[in-house]
């Protein structure tokens, strides 16, 4: 008979690596954010997100938007080797041997504790090509100028860039809802650039994110 106790003791389980509690850690003498694992954190402050905002709108109008998805990308394919390292030394398996749900929680719970909001990851729509990720509560769109247009450039350009080092292919993000505009959370969809290419369009004719995911699978058959 198997003894559990034995089991337990010689292969612990392991908590959740994320949790708040554990995984942010500091020294307010001498002003230092580290990780559990001792990687140094950088808080930006809402002066200087907002004033990044301020300048790249004012310097480049609508071509801010593209400066921020590229910072977006290179910060995202740095956020991915950091996150699969991390996992796969806590957990003691890499990231491709890690079960969908555990691999979400993770990813949802990175996201939080790194006070990026709160990211749900849908995948109604795997099987057609795209997946669907819903952030609220974005401090970055938040300190992004307001009423204009979907400002969710950096979480695009990190999504795209995290989910293009998962897949081991080049794949774009575009957003269909953002609180920027008065919705209750930001939509944005992640897929090949080629399948996706219409979206600005039909943002532009005035369709919803729902009619855009019809579009989009329509396209698909």
């Amino acid at each position: 008979m198997i003894n559990v106790s034995n089991l337990i003791q010689s292969r612990p389980l392991k908590g959740n690596y994320f949790a708040p509690d554990v995984y942010l850690q500091g020294d307010n003498e001498f002003g230092l954010l580290e990780n559990r694992s001792g990687a140094r954190l950088l808080a930006l402050p809402d002066t200087l997100l907002k004033g990044l905002f301020t300048a790249l709108d004012a310097e480049l109008g609508s071509g801010a938007g593209i400066a921020l998805r590229s910072c977006g990308k290179t910060w995202g394919t740095a956020f991915y080797k950091r996150f699969a390292d991390e996992l796969a030394e806590y957990y003691e398996q890499p990231l491709a041997q890690m079960e969908m749900v555990q691999f979400l929680q993770c990813l949802k719970q990175c996201w939080k504790s790194h006070g990026w909001g709160v990211l749900d990851i849908d995948l109604k729509y795997y099987q057609q090509g795209f997946i669907v990720a819903e952030v609220s509560n974005s401090p970055f769109i938040a300190t992004a100028p307001q009423g204009k247009r979907p400002m969710g450039f950096l979480e695009a350009g990190i999504l795209s860039a995290f989910f293009s080092q998962l897949t081991g292919q080049n794949l774009h993000c575009e957003q269909t809802q953002c609180e920027s505009l008065g919705a209750d959370r930001n939509l944005l969809i992640i897929g090949l650039a080629e399948r996706l290419k219409s979206v600005p369009a039909w943002l532009t004719e005035g369709h919803d994110h729902a009619t855009i995911m019809e579009l989009l699978c329509r396209q698909q058959n």
